[in-house]
Parts: structure tokens; sequence; C-alpha cells
């Protein structure tokens, strides 16, 4: 939705009611940017309590592959077994 910056002041409650829909709202403003209205993205834990969706959360976590499993499980080892367990600054 488009609108002028003086319907935006006179009808500014009915914008919010809009923009929290999930709509955006662009307000043209005389000699300058043109402004947007919207809902600000939810965080997990401003989501209401209910019962999960399976798949609700897709895109939201990423499962590492097989062969990224597997270079992290050599890094980790090289890590642990090619490291001294004191170093000089330590005793």
């Amino acid at each position: 939705m488009k609108v002028t910056a003086q319907y935006a002041e006179e009808h500014i409650a009915h914008l919010f009611a809009i923009a929290g829909t999930g709509e955006e709202v662009e307000i043209a403003v005389p000699n300058g940017p043109s402004l947007k209205l919207m809902a600000a993205p939810t965080t997990v834990s401003e989501r209401p309590k209910a019962f999960r969706i399976l798949g609700a959360g897709r895109g939201e976590v990423r499962v590492p592959t097989d062969e990224e499993w597997h270079e992290h499980k050599k890094e980790m080892a090289r890590l642990m077994n090619d490291a001294p367990l004191i170093t000089s600054g330590e005793i």
C-alpha cells in the first residue's frame, strides 16, 4: 500500500493495523526518500506456545552434509591429537 505523508498523519492507527497484518505500507515523503512501515520479524521467544508443526522450521536450521561432518571430525582429531597437553606457559 502506498500513501502520502498527509494521509499517514491522518490515518496512522489504521496504517499500524495494516502493517501489523504483514502488509508493507510505503509513505511518500515530499522532497525526501519514501518510508516503509512494516511489522518487525518475530524472534523465537515471541512465537506463541503451541503444538509444533512438522516442517515449520524449514530453512531455520541447516544440517551439515556428510562431507562437512567428516571434515569437522578430522579437524577435531587433528586438534586433539597433534596439540601438546600442557604448553610451556601453563605450569
